[in-house]
């Protein structure tokens, strides 16, 4: 399936070392005020090279839109879209190319196709999240027309926990070093913990928290299709995602109803709720509070440490891995979070127009 979303729907296409990247994004609005720039910029904090902790792999990820775009603005017709890849040096995987890596997609791939594409990873890479970036970048366009905003951070790198709630953060200080974490003590903790993990030759996985902020209420589905589902549904998508925790998330399971309720309160002519352990989210519709949620994700499997493995002929083998890879790809995997997310509430919010 390589396509995602119900009105507002994307289709991804490419692979790591193939000539491109792309997509096509069908059910866009028309008169969408299309800031290139603003999408660009998005391209750019998730591209490789960005900083001493990704990735050498140097691409410029420069967007080439190809139709459903005229004069700035949205036609409401398809928006295709390409960015070229520049930088692939394939040879570093022709050693082991018969050789499945662990915790890849390589022997899965292999069992479901009976052939794969062994360069970077190939469709299973990470770099085809290029895409949703994209596609995230437009739904963004949308959500800005109503005031939406979409805020995610690093709040875990390995043992390094940033221990805040996200109301006692300035969430502007996101962008403002390379491991996208709003405590500048915190930071700096975990970028000295990737750079030491990376002498090694070892990765880290990490966590990653995205809020919401002045998300309509009333959208969603109640049954199947609600809409904090949909959300989980999008970001286990995501490369390397192996958890996904939303609201109170597995804490509400040691909770009592009296502590866990969110008490209902009228003020300046809204209803409100005292706490938000529902995550903005009760019965798969919202409620108008911040959505918020967190995403786990697994460390880099590509490591450079030998590893026993097995080759295509079910023979034991030795890997040792070459090429370019993040030591913790969760910095550049907060625009992807962001980006799914902004898809599945564009698309309801779309959804919700058509009952109106």
């Amino acid at each position: 399936m390589n396509t995602f979303g119900n009105l507002f729907r994307l289709t991804s296409f490419g692979e790591s070392h193939g000539k491109t990247i792309g997509g096509v994004i069908d059910g866009c609005p028309s008169n969408i005020d299309f800031d290139i720039d603003f999408i660009q910029d998005e391209l750019n904090r998730r591209k490789p090279g960005q900083s001493k902790i990704s990735t050498k792999r140097k691409e410029d990820d420069k967007l080439e839109i190809v139709s459903g775009v005229f004069n700035r603005k949205t036609l409401g017709t398809p928006i295709a879209f390409l960015i070229w890849n520049n930088d692939a040096k394939s040879s570093d995987y022709e050693e082991n190319k018969n050789i499945f890596r662990p915790s890849h997609a390589d022997y899965t791939y292999q069992q479901k196709y009976g052939i794969r594409d062994y360069r970077g990873g190939g469709r299973a890479s990470a770099r085809t999240s290029i895409s949703t970036v994209v596609a995230g970048a437009v739904a963004k366009l949308i959500l800005n027309k109503i005031g939406v905003q979409i805020f995610a951070y690093v709040s875990q790198i390995g043992n390094i926990e940033l221990n805040k709630n996200y109301n006692d953060l300035n969430l502007s200080n996101i962008e403002s070093n390379i491991v996208r974490c709003p405590d500048k003590e915190i930071a700096a903790k975990m970028i000295s913990q990737i750079e030491e993990v990376e002498k090694s030759g070892d990765s880290l996985g990490g966590i990653i928290t995205c809020v919401v902020k002045d998300f309509p209420k009333g959208i969603g589905e109640p049954v199947f299709n609600k809409l904090n589902a949909e959300l989980g549904k999008a970001i286990l998508s995501i490369n390397a995602v192996k958890g996904f925790e939303f609201g109170s998330g597995f804490e509400s399971s040691q909770m009592k109803g009296s502590e866990h309720n969110d008490l209902f309160y009228f003020v300046d002519n809204k209803v409100r709720t005292r706490t938000n352990n529902s995550g903005g989210i009760q019965g798969g519709i919202s409620n108008g509070e911040d959505i918020y949620f967190r995403v786990a994700f697994k460390p880099t499997p590509t490591i450079f440490v030998k590893q026993e493995t097995i080759d295509v002929d079910n023979n034991r083998a030795i890997i040792e891995n070459k090429g370019r890879h993040d030591p913790c790809f969760v910095p550049r995997a907060v625009p992807v979070v962001e980006a799914m997310t902004a898809m599945v509430l564009a698309d309801y919010y779309l959804i919700s127009k058509c009952y109106l």
